[in-house]
């Protein structure tokens, strides 16, 4: 595997411009435990609701004990966003849902 392999480019839905490369395997992990924890319908889910159902899913190899899975939750979601693949409803606090 070539290094840029490894990675892969994370967006920001308040940055659009903004282009991070971060580890493909932990991406993937939390993309894949959150893609499966959101549920379409809205209002959908919050931050901690999400974070609560992903944890499980995630392999201990990659986040062991559930370590920054917080941030990886954060950026994940905002690529989501970014990509046009996760939504906001406007409550408080905010709620998340596929599209």
């Amino acid at each position: 595997m070539s290094r840029t392999d490894d990675r892969v480019a994370m967006r920001n839905i308040n940055s659009p411009d903004h282009i991070v490369r971060v580890e493909r395997a932990k991406y993937e992990a939390m993309r894949d435990a959150m893609l499966a924890v959101v549920p379409a319908d809205k209002p959908g889910l919050t931050a901690a609701e999400i974070k609560a159902g992903l944890l499980p899913l995630l392999p201990d190899d990659l986040f062991p004990g559930g370590a920054k899975a917080g941030w990886w939750q954060k950026g994940v979601q905002l690529d989501l966003e970014a990509r046009g693949v996760l939504g906001r409803a406007d409550t408080k606090p905010l709620r998340f849902h596929r599209l």
